[in-house]
């Protein structure tokens, strides 16, 4: 199980960085001429190219399908900064420094190609650390433009996909298991879990107002690297689905299964509570939030399955009613001018 952890944790990586880098970008330089839309869609050509090399990765342990397609993405950003640094004015070193930062690591992961199958791991490890490196070192040298709330609209859309593709994934698996259950009680109840649990993470992670969790810089990475485990969680939740359907319908006998989904909800519900929700927040929600992800992981120790999940979630969920936001209430992304990063 944790070889798959490790596996799902380098892929994903690949797809959440792509996206994060062209979505700062194009908050500070989006020309939207016919070169910026050509080079997006190049990057989405990229994608699915990624998309192809997922299975030879989780299969076979071959990521050359998987690293051709990510550099290809990363290229096509790099042309963008590139271009951006000609017209940037007071941020032409920065932009220069990005490109920089991403030629580079993105020579270093054609390089890890030739490397034998046993160091692929830890080259993959280093690379990784690379390239969460190059923004903050691009950024100490100066500034970009952006914008708080066309940053976090953004991601709430993000949120927003993988949450629908999570809940249309665990709706397709337990329909195709109906037919293989000896009780559709179990499933039922599963199929129930399920709305709820996603309901709750939308609820939870649209409560509070996330412009104010990237004030600076500091704020802005928190927010940024923190994100990888939020939606990571968010796409794990139907693969644990998954693995308790398996233990319903006798594909396996593997203990404690339900951990594989009260996992991913626990690291979201904390993991926004921490970034978004905790500095804004009374001491009753500071308090029933952590309170909630950490009663999810004990659903597996009891013998009333998805009951205190489903309870805890809920319970959540009734006290961000109870307990507004106290900052004030979102506005459209055009109400407040772009702040420098």
């Amino acid at each position: 199980m944790l070889d798959g952890i490790l596996h799902y944790g380098f892929v994903f990586f690949g797809i959440w960085w792509a996206w994060m880098n062209f979505t700062w970008f194009a908050t500070s330089f989006d020309t939207d001429d016919w070169l910026y839309r050509l080079l997006t869609i190049l990057q989405m050509g990229g994608v699915l190219v990624f998309a192809a090399g997922i299975g030879p990765a989780f299969a076979e342990h071959d990521y050359s399908v998987l690293i051709t397609a990510y550099v290809l993405m990363r290229v096509a950003l790099l042309a963008q900064w590139l271009r951006a640094s000609r017209s940037s004015g007071p941020t032409r070193r920065t932009t220069l420094s990005y490109a920089a930062g991403i030629s580079l690591v993105q020579a270093l992961w054609l390089a890890a190609l030739l490397l034998p199958a046993g160091m692929l791991a830890v080259a993959l490890i280093a690379l990784i650390a690379a390239e969460l490196v190059v923004p903050i070192i691009a950024e100490r040298t100066g500034t970009t433009p952006w914008h708080p709330h066309h940053i976090t609209e953004r991601y709430g859309l993000f949120t927003l996909i993988v949450l629908g593709e999570s809940l249309l994934a665990s709706a397709n698996a337990i329909i195709a298991a109906v037919h293989e259950a000896t009780s559709l009680g179990p499933l039922i109840g599963l199929g129930a879990l399920t709305l709820i649990a996603t309901a709750a993470m939308w609820w939870i992670y649209f409560w509070p107002p996330h412009h104010h969790a990237i004030k600076d810089l500091a704020n802005s990475l928190a927010y940024v690297y923190g994100h990888f485990f939020v939606f990571a969680a968010a796409g794990a939740f139907s693969a644990g689905i998954e693995v308790e359907i398996d233990v319903l319908t006798g594909h396996s006998t593997l203990p404690f299964a339900s951990f594989a989904y009260t996992i991913p909800l626990a690291v979201f519900v904390l993991g926004i509570w921490a970034l978004a929700i905790r500095p804004h927040a009374d001491h009753v929600v500071n308090t029933a939030l952590p309170l909630a992800g950490l009663l999810t992981l004990v659903d597996p120790l009891i013998p009333v399955p998805f009951a205190i999940t489903a309870a805890a979630l809920a319970g959540a969920v009734a006290v961000l009613i109870w307990r507004r936001p106290r900052t004030e209430s979102r506005h459209p992304a055009s109400a407040t001018p772009a702040q420098p990063r």
